[in-house]
């Protein structure tokens, strides 16, 4: 990847980040109600005065438009704001909770991969028979069903079978770390098994269209053995298509583990987001989004660069 090409992709990306942030914070203060309100509650006995004291001191007396220019501004001199609600600095806020998801979304990847490319490849070798509909069928029910039921499936099957298997109260990995795997086992385990049913269709599909190209057939007629065929020869050409949606569902896991982080009791940015939406706290909504944003950006840009190491051919201007 050249350097040049790095820089085109960076400040492309500004505007479309900048973008992002600028549409969540119009749909979010157009939802019913504000932090003000939902610190009043039912029952109010602030004064008018009081109240108007309480805009002036958040920012919230000023126009939509001057509020983002304000952030801007703030963002700028990395000044990411403070919690509307805890006080507590958004920055800090995404330091203590980033490290949870990030854990999720990577044991997730992993339980997706080991699931999903396996049955691809055997999806492909053995088309059209009764193993190939099976995987495929196993799939589908995959894509069709929703995370939270996965999940609540999960919890009733532990926790009837291992009577001592820790599913909810996070634990710190620098804490215990064989503790933290346990917590963390089952929450990436559904997360995992609802993204090893793409990867295992793209796997699937992938392969047939390399197993169908001359050189296939060149090294068959050559006598290349044939776990040699499909691991060197076939894999690694059909790998490019799975990287490429690897990359885009870490970024959904990312920014899209709120109802499994909710579910599971687990600290990370979901939690935190869905906990800021309800309280209206403006300042964390903005920054936990544009920093998502900002990671699938870096995603993209990664899965870019291993196009490259995989495929020499591949050459990024």
């Amino acid at each position: 990847m050249s350097f040049g090409y790095l820089i085109r992709r960076i400040i492309t990306s500004i505007p479309t980040v900048l973008f992002v942030a600028f549409v969540v914070f119009i749909i979010i203060h157009l939802v019913p109600g504000d932090v003000v309100d939902m610190m009043l509650g039912t029952q109010n006995y602030l004064t008018q005065e009081q109240i108007q004291e309480l805009y002036k001191q958040y920012g919230l007396d000023k126009p939509l438009i001057v509020q983002f220019g304000v952030w801007l501004k703030n963002l700028v001199t990395l000044d990411f704001g403070t919690s509307l609600r805890s006080g507590k600095k958004v920055a800090a806020l995404i330091v203590d909770r980033f490290p949870v998801t990030l854990e999720l979304s990577i044991l997730s990847m992993f339980f997706a991969t080991i699931i999903g490319i396996p049955l691809g490849i055997i999806a492909a070798i053995k088309k059209n028979s009764f193993t190939d509909g099976l995987v495929r069928v196993i799939g589908l029910v995959g894509l069709s069903s929703p995370s939270f039921w996965v999940g609540a499936i999960l919890i009733v099957i532990f926790a009837g079978l291992f009577k001592g298997f820790n599913i909810f109260g996070y634990v710190r990995m620098q804490e215990d770390f064989l503790k933290n795997l346990q917590v963390m086992f089952l929450p990436s385990l559904t997360l995992g098994l609802m993204l090893s049913a793409q990867i295992m269709r793209m796997t699937r599909s992938s392969m047939l269209d390399v197993l169908q190209q001359e050189y296939i057939k060149t090294a068959k007629a050559k006598g290349v053995s044939y776990s040699k065929l499909i691991g060197k020869h076939a894999l690694k050409n059909a790998l490019i298509p799975i990287i490429t949606l690897s990359g885009i569902q870490l970024g959904y896991l990312l920014a899209g583990t709120i109802v499994i982080e909710n579910m599971f009791a687990l600290p990370g940015l979901g939690r935190l987001l869905l906990q800021a939406v309800n309280e209206r706290d403006y300042p964390v909504i903005q920054f936990v989004v544009m920093f998502i944003a900002l990671i699938i950006v870096a995603l993209n840009i990664v899965v870019d660069f291993i196009y490259t190491l995989i495929d020499p051919r591949v050459e990024l201007k």
